[in-house]
């Protein structure tokens, strides 16, 4: 068990959150469900809270109410190694939900995700502040993010 795990609050759907996060990374998982009892504030029985695993990664999903909602304030960064890893999560989490800028997405949960390629990182650390520059001009027109795009603008194409 690691020591600090993120707790995503849901309004009834955690169960359903969960299954969706599972079925969208490969090596997840369903660890763990914990039901209402008797003593509320649900229906016993129902689903309070489901832990899950993301590669590797523990969450919790609550069933908290309506009193919370989402906020781009938090979100949840993926790293890929690939424009092919990016176009898959890409189109699993904006399924139901809606794009945003900057490889940004809020999922159908209304989780906000950011869906990255490794290589930006280098590429916006270069010592060479011209080419950071044209790598942070490129992204910022940009939805989902486009590797060879971003390169070209590395590369000063």
């Amino acid at each position: 068990m690691q020591k600090i795990a993120p707790c995503l609050w849901f309004d009834g759907n955690a169960e359903e959150a969960a299954r969706f996060y599972t079925s969208v990374f490969s090596g997840s998982r369903i660890v763990t469900t914990m039901h209402y009892t008797e003593a509320g504030p649900e229906p016993e029985g129902g689903v309070l809270a489901i832990t899950f695993e993301i590669e590797g990664q523990e969450f919790m999903a609550l069933n908290g109410g309506p009193q919370f909602q989402f906020t781009p304030a938090i979100s949840l960064f993926v790293h890929c190694s690939s424009q092919e890893e990016i176009d898959t999560y890409w189109a699993k989490l904006t399924d139901g939900g809606a794009p945003w800028q900057c490889g940004w997405l809020t999922d159908r949960f209304g989780v906000s995700w950011q869906i990255v390629p490794d290589a930006l990182g280098t590429m916006l650390r270069d010592q060479d502040t011209a080419k950071a520059n044209r790598v942070m001009q490129a992204l910022m027109k940009m939805v989902k993010l486009d590797v060879e795009g971003l390169e070209r603008a590395y590369r000063g194409e």
